[in-house]
């Protein structure tokens, strides 16, 4: 509480005080403005959020569209890939010309019912391929590939015999774990219509254990420096 400030003549002892009144509530006025200001309104708070939903909204529509998320399952793609592998896969939307030499997510009913398979296509339409299977040696076009990626040799016969064509729109795959994985070679999965193809693998972003042993633990330390693109 203040107290009027008292001169000899009662007029000015009056104005004083009233000046002083005056100057308070100018003051408290002005605090009570810029608080009302600095504080923000429901309504902008609200747009912040809205704002921030939608571009979270459009980029999970466009990672939707163009990538997918795939999870290796087995040891058919040794030592390219692992078990326990994450990929980023380019979606069949943009994904649309198959090429040899790219691994891809394909998804046949005839085989685990349609779960999804990484292979290693092989040769593509119109092309012959043949396998000696007792050199372990695959011929596209009766040209022998070099295969760096292998890890091991082309050697178990499945059930598809050879040579072959690949038919229209159509793919032959092929795991680089040869002696460890069912592809083309049986009548499971024989060819790869393009339309069963899920996507092409493009980027390792987290490396699997491959498996784990029968006590659960995991058979390989996380080799972080495999991630990457995927060739």
């Amino acid at each position: 509480m203040r107290f009027p400030r008292f001169f000899r003549k009662k007029g000015e002892d009056i104005l004083l005080c009233d000046l002083e009144e005056d100057t308070e509530l100018t003051a408290d006025t002005e605090e009570q403005e810029e608080a009302q200001d600095q504080k923000p309104g429901w309504r902008k708070t609200l747009l912040v959020y809205a704002h921030d939903i939608l571009y979270l909204l459009a980029a999970l529509v466009v990672f939707s569209l163009f990538l997918r998320v795939v999870v290796v399952k087995g040891t058919s793609m040794n030592n390219t890939l692992k078990d326990g592998d994450y990929l980023l896969v380019l979606s069949n939307v943009f994904y649309r010309n198959p090429q040899q030499g790219d691994v891809i997510v394909a998804s046949k009913e005839t085989f685990d019912n349609g779960a999804p398979i990484v292979k290693r296509i092989i040769a593509v339409e119109g092309q012959k391929v043949d396998i000696d299977f007792a050199e372990g040696i695959v011929y596209v076009d009766d040209v022998p590939l070099d295969e760096p990626y292998t890890l091991t040799p082309t050697s178990l016969y499945e059930g598809i015999d050879f040579p072959l064509i690949v038919g229209e729109n159509s793919v032959f795959v092929l795991g680089d774990n040869r002696n460890g994985s069912r592809d083309s070679r049986h009548p499971d999965i024989g060819l790869i219509d393009k339309r069963e193809i899920i996507g092409k693998v493009i980027f390792l972003f987290i490396p699997g254990t491959n498996g784990v042993d029968y006590a659960g633990n995991p058979k390989e330390s996380r080799d972080f420096s495999r991630i990457g693109a995927v060739n």
